[in-house]
């Protein structure tokens, strides 16, 4: 008895999700602040590092937008990078938006991202603020759409990654890590009232952050979408997502790199987000599947309705992986169940170790001091050491 409840209240759990994100695709939102019809002037932030997997499509996109008013910074921390010639020809091509690259590194973090970005920050020319990701496809109305869910009590709107295009079966599962499982349960957080930041596309106000304490905040957490989440909550405010997320463009990806990403922010949900981190692991089908299999071994029904019960559970996540304009295939149905199946391991595995690599910086998802501070304690003995190297050298 105790199997068939949880094998029901699983499922019921997973449709009621799924109907529940594919009512956002249809609904009509009424329009409750000035600044979804203002069409405010807008600076948006762009920082890069190296040649990715669709780089020149992504970056050129921000160039293509349907908005009256807005600028582009691009921010890199290395002058050698290699996409700044690429960067360099996208704004030539494009003189007619605003544009600039600034180039850089301003310690004011553990975490490289903000040391990249603060350089933006302080150059942007407009209180309205995007920070996105280089690898984010923005589509002609992504301004649109991130003014179109601020409410009169929010303090920020974020899109999760819709992983596209994919090449190979190893993107595939990537993207049904990112899409159907991963977006649509921040979205499901989003419409019941707990939404939370994701990095890759932010839009707020400078004015949220000024009144917090500065652009340095963000350092409070180890990644800047936490340390946002909790700052938006803290003001009162709350945070929404896009009704449709904005693509990320896959290409071909690695196993390894796969399993590193997936590790790396389960990590992060854990150390930042503990409460919400602890039942992950019950959310994806291998549980209530296996329950299914138990059921049906000890006698409680028939192995044709184990088919059925795993035909209604992806069958229902398929429809709405369609609805979406997903990535679907015919090896969708297997990189569905290659993704729950992994679920419990990352889970697992999350638990245990604390770095990981980011675009050639070691980190940490957990810092004894806080990141801030164990930045400033860091800043501090390396200025120390270099003070003892030139002391010796005078004596030398």
């Amino acid at each position: 008895m105790l199997i068939m409840t949880f094998c029901a209240t699983a499922l019921l759990i997973h449709l009621v999700s799924l109907g529940w994100i594919y009512r956002r695709k249809t609904r009509t939102r009424p329009k409750a602040h000035p600044a979804q019809t203002a069409r405010p002037a807008v600076s948006i932030l762009r920082p890069f590092c190296g040649i990715e997997n669709n780089l020149e499509a992504t970056l050129r996109s921000t160039f293509l937008l349907d908005w009256p008013v807005y600028e582009v910074v691009f921010c890199v921390e290395d002058a050698g990078d290699p996409a700044i010639p690429l960067v360099k020809r996208l704004m030539a091509e494009h003189p007619d938006i605003p544009s600039t690259l600034l180039v850089g590194n301003n310690q004011v973090s553990i975490n490289p991202k903000l040391n990249n970005l603060v350089k933006g920050w302080d150059a942007a020319r407009y209180p309205w603020i995007v920070i996105a990701d280089s690898n984010v496809l923005a589509p002609k109305d992504y301004l649109s759409q991130l003014f179109s869910r601020w409410e009169p009590d929010t303090g920020m709107v974020c899109s999760p990654p819709a992983g596209t295009e994919p090449l190979g079966f190893a993107a595939e599962v990537e993207a049904a890590w990112l899409d159907s499982f991963q977006a649509r349960w921040q979205m499901l957080a989003d419409e019941i009232g707990l939404g939370f930041a994701q990095g890759k596309t932010m839009l707020f106000h400078r004015g949220l952050l000024d009144r917090a304490g500065g652009f340095a905040r963000l350092a409070d957490e180890v990644a800047e979408d936490a340390a946002s989440t909790k700052i938006v909550r803290e003001a009162g405010l709350s945070v929404r997502l896009v009704d449709i997320p904005f693509p990320q463009p896959l290409g071909r990806r690695t196993w390894q790199g796969i399993w590193r990403r997936q590790l790396r922010w389960a990590r992060l949900r854990r150390v930042s987000f503990p409460l919400f981190f602890l039942p992950e692991i019950l959310v994806g089908g291998a549980f209530p599947l296996a329950g299914a299999i138990v059921g049906s071994v000890a006698g409680l029904w028939s192995p044709a309705a184990v088919l059925a019960y795993a035909a209604v559970w992806y069958g229902c996540e398929l429809l709405v992986i369609r609805a979406f304009g997903w990535p679907l295939g015919r090896n969708t149905p297997l990189a569905l169940v290659l993704r729950d199946l992994a679920l419990p391991v990352l889970w697992v595995s999350a638990w245990f170790g604390n770095g990981f690599v980011w675009r050639g910086h070691s980190m940490a998802v957990q810092q004894h001091l806080s990141p801030r501070n164990a930045y400033r304690l860091r800043h501090a003995i390396d200025r120390t050491k270099a003070k003892a190297r030139a002391f010796r050298s005078a004596w030398h």
